[in-house]
């Protein structure tokens, strides 16, 4: 077994062994994402390329040259069914994203128990468990669509009655109810939101109630880790997507440079989410053998 999977990690210790791993292994990562995801981001670019948009560098009126990069964005003619298309194959990528994370999780699987593999072997073994991956995705994303959904609601109806009252009540019902809303939803969803790996490793169909079990006291470290690699992610994908927009301004070349950010961020977070999950499996390994130990005991 990788000596780094041995021991329990703290908050810093799955941040540096996250991008270790990432570093260790970026072609094979990196080709996961590359097969499954990168063909939805060319195909974006190409249904743009034939709406109209300049490939390189898109340039609108204006007598400057950061005025025009910024009118490209003005000038680009509306095309329904180009927006359509894209956002077409965007929502095939919710079905294709599974397979990524599964494959990931599963070459980490292997590399923290020393194991060797290649990538045909890793996609024979995410197929079968796909239909799987899917429906825990999709039930959880159903999870979280009404976690969401129906706070949200009650959130703006309260704050339009508080209003009615005084507007001042209204604004801090209001304040109240979304920091409420922020713990409990956190809260919630942290504690679901490891059902993947018992899904992937072929231990439960679904494992939503593995993952609670799995979480019930890492909770918050775990909420604070979600929160890094989100600020990370952001950090680096709006910066490099305007940057390439102020210099090319609304062109094709910006689409495809903006979809291999993503897959790149995509990379670190499946990555994270996999040492996340390990560093989870081993500490409730630790504790179910504990148990085992305790009971046997208090026997007679």
């Amino acid at each position: 077994m990788d000596t780094k999977f041995n021991s329990p990690k703290g908050f810093g210790k799955i941040l540096d062994h996250t991008f270790s791993l990432s570093k260790n292994h970026f072609a094979q990562f990196f080709t996961v994402f590359l097969i499954f995801i990168g063909p939805i981001f060319l195909l974006q670019a190409f249904i743009k390329l034939l709406s109209g948009a300049a490939f390189f560098k898109g340039t609108g009126e204006g007598d400057f040259w950061l005025e025009q990069t910024i009118m490209s964005y003005e000038d680009t003619p509306a095309n329904i069914m180009a927006d359509f298309g894209i956002g077409l194959v965007s929502l095939i990528s919710i079905f294709l994203y599974p397979l990524a994370q599964g494959a990931i999780m599963l070459m980490i699987n292997h590399v923290r128990k020393n194991e060797e593999y290649t990538l045909s072997q890793v996609l024979k073994e995410v197929f079968p468990r796909y239909g799987y991956l899917l429906a825990g995705s999709f039930l959880f994303g159903m999870i979280t669509f009404g976690l969401i959904f129906v706070p949200v609601f009650f959130i703006v109806l309260s704050g339009a009655l508080g209003a009615i009252i005084h507007p001042a009540v209204g604004v801090i019902l209001v304040l109240l109810m979304i920091i409420g809303f922020i713990v409990g939803v956190g809260y919630l969803l942290t504690r679901w939101s490891f059902y993947f790996g018992p899904v992937v490793l072929g231990e439960e169909p679904l494992g939503l109630s593995k993952s609670w079990k799995m979480t019930k006291n890492r909770v918050w470290v775990l909420f604070g880790l979600y929160l890094v690699f989100f600020l990370i992610i952001s950090s680096i994908s709006y910066s490099v997507e305007i940057s390439f927009a102020i210099l090319l301004g609304n062109s094709v070349f910006v689409t495809l440079i903006t979809g291999v950010t993503t897959l790149f961020t995509s990379m670190i977070f499946s990555v994270g989410y996999s040492v996340m999950y390990f560093d989870l499996k081993l500490r409730n390994e630790a504790e179910d053998l504990k148990d085992l130990i305790n009971e046997y005991n208090v026997r007679p």
